[in-house]
């Protein structure tokens, strides 16, 4: 491929709104443009990457025995109600109506599709177990689009689907995944950290993400060094020590005032923050208002939160909700509330003695417990774990560190085939439901965090697995230096007609230019051609990757440019 024919242009400047070094280079370098928020297009060097990542996965995926076909990108939305999740996810899915006032939906994901089609096709055990894939456009109406590719509302993944007899065909269904995931990233170049993780709106028993430390990542991952316990924050247990045993003491009403938090309320009480209790106040979807009460010490995690009361959806409960209640905000607990549902952290509630709201603007309560003094709804496990608390696995300290979801593997079981009726007729001479699986990676964020992995200051540097094309040939001097146009013609094509294309800067361009342009594009090989590099004995060869430049002689680099 000439330069001077690609579509495609560089910017010298980076784009206003890039936060992470991939939606930078990715812009500038020529590779995506942005159409909407969250929506891209790939020109010609960022399709080719994408289609590299995509052939990466397709051999993995073949190798464990899946079988690829193509599902649709709209469904009917009767499907996605059979399953419960038209109405439980919220607008993040698209929704419209066809010409004929059919109700559909945009795609998300294909585990409605998969069941529906298990149903009508599966009739036999002897028809499983088996695996099915695909590479298909999905839209999730994001709230905030970020970071380029790496959280879009429109994009192309890679979704598998095991279907099994039982939870055991299930597992090793799972492993086969697991491991080739494993496979997958380490061949395009990302250091990829298996994390278990929250099932979320795919339901199921069991879930993993793929995860790749990035300081930008918003998700939190929990790991430990000691023993390689790793999890993703939102479902990750926290260990600390236990409270003191103590024998309950009276209630004490104490005057607080100005001590709305619980920073100031420890500093004039001077006591521990852990001998405090916050209750935190959300709404869910159905208008409920949820009353959290974990240690003043700690923080709510909304996930383990929503899990507990089955609930989709939060938002912060406004203070006329809270007061309605019968608590006030900046000085409320749970004592004396009605019409709230009351979680309480397992640690509170093992707890004696805490300082906590007394419900009156500029009061405190001293030695509350719970179970005395009000009565939960629900305890449970509710805190987010923090740096530096003990390792559920072996106690060693953790560390939370962010990362980047690369993909994702879930146990769905039952879920779907179920509530679809797609079912197999067993040897036993009855019918049960498919088993399924369910494992995703997305095609467009897996090119940006091969990028935010592989870049310098000057550019990007592609592994040699993913790039658009295997080098660079920079000729210098144009149609003013016929021979260093010779030889670079003479690699182009000759490479060209081996089947491994190269990209060859044939423009009119400074040398600095060119140069420039190479190392911001970031093939794996830089090859220069210059009368300086003739007069050496070939052609400099520069290892994008490490920056080494070597002289070599044209056949040799023709040779390497030639072989299958």
């Amino acid at each position: 491929m000439r330069l001077s024919q690609l579509f495609f242009t560089t910017l010298r400047d980076d784009p206003a709104d890039a936060e992470m070094p991939s939606h930078r280079l990715l812009v500038r370098a020529g590779y995506v443009r942005q159409l909407g928020a969250g929506i891209y297009s790939l020109l010609p060097l960022g399709f080719r990457v994408a289609k590299r990542v995509e052939q990466v996965i397709r051999e993995e995926m073949d190798g464990i025995g899946c079988q690829e076909l193509e599902m649709p990108v709209v469904h009917p939305a009767d499907l996605w109600r059979e399953s419960g999740r038209y109405d439980s996810i919220g607008p993040e899915m698209a929704r419209f109506k066809d010409r004929a006032g059919r109700d559909m939906v945009l795609a998300m994901t294909h585990e409605e599709v998969v069941a529906d089609l298990l149903r009508d096709i599966v009739r036999s055990y002897r028809q499983l177990p088996l695996m099915v894939y695909h590479f298909q456009t999905k839209f999730r109406d994001e709230p905030r689009s970020r970071g380029g590719l790496i959280r879009v509302r429109e994009f192309v993944m890679k979704d598998s689907y095991s279907c099994d007899l039982d939870t055991a065909g299930l597992d090793v269904s799972y492993e086969k995944h697991y491991e080739a995931y494993s496979r997958i990233f380490e061949r395009l170049g990302l250091r990829a950290i298996a994390v278990a993780s929250d099932v979320g709106m795919m339901g199921g028993s069991a879930a993993h993400e793929f995860m790749v430390l990035n300081p930008a990542g918003e998700d939190e991952l929990v790991l430990c060094e000691a023993c390689g316990f790793s999890a993703n924050r939102q479902v990750a247990k926290a260990r600390v020590s236990e409270p003191p045993a103590e024998e309950s003491l009276p209630l004490e009403e104490v005057a607080t005032p100005g001590a709305a938090t619980i920073a100031d309320l420890a500093a004039f009480l001077e006591i521990s923050p852990e001998r405090t209790a916050k209750a935190i106040f959300l709404v869910d979807g159905t208008g409920r208002l949820v009353t959290a009460v974990v240690r003043g010490d700690m923080d709510v995690n909304e996930t383990k939160l929503a899990n507990t009361v089955k609930a989709t959806v939060f938002r912060p409960a406004q203070p006329e909700e809270i007061r309605a209640a019968g608590m006030w905000p900046g000085y409320a607990s749970p004592i004396g509330a009605h019409d709230t549902l009351v979680v309480v952290d397992e640690l509170v509630a093992r707890s004696s003695n805490l300082v906590a709201g007394a419900n009156r603007e500029g009061f405190h309560l001293r030695n509350v417990n719970a179970g005395r003094d009000y009565t939960p709804d629900v305890v449970a496990d509710i805190v987010a774990a923090r740096e530096g608390d003990g390792c559920p696995s072996c106690g060693a300290p953790v560390s939370i560190r962010n990362g980047i979801e690369v993909g994702n593997i879930f146990k769905l079981g039952t879920k779907y085939t179920q509530a679809l009726g797609a079912t197999y007729l067993g040897e036993d001479g009855n019918r049960h439901p498919i088993v399924m699986g369910s494992y995703g990676i997305g095609v467009g964020r897996a090119v940006a965090c091969i990028v935010e992995a592989h870049h310098d200051v000057k550019g990007i540097a592609w592994p040699e697995q993913v790039a658009p094309y295997a080098a660079h040939l920079v000729s210098i001097g144009g149609a003013r230096e016929p021979k260093v146009q010779a030889v670079a013609r003479r690699l182009h094509d000759a490479a060209a007609a081996a089947g491994r294309e190269v990209l060859w800067d044939d423009r009119d361009e400074s040398p600095g230019v060119k140069l420039t342009d190479a190392e911001l594009l970031g093939m794996p090989r830089i090859v220069t051609i210059s009368p300086r590099s003739l007069a050496a004995g070939g052609v400099e060869v520069t290892v994008r990757a490490t920056g080494d430049r070597s002289i070599e002689p044209v056949e040799a680099v023709e040779a390497w440019l030639t072989r299958s």
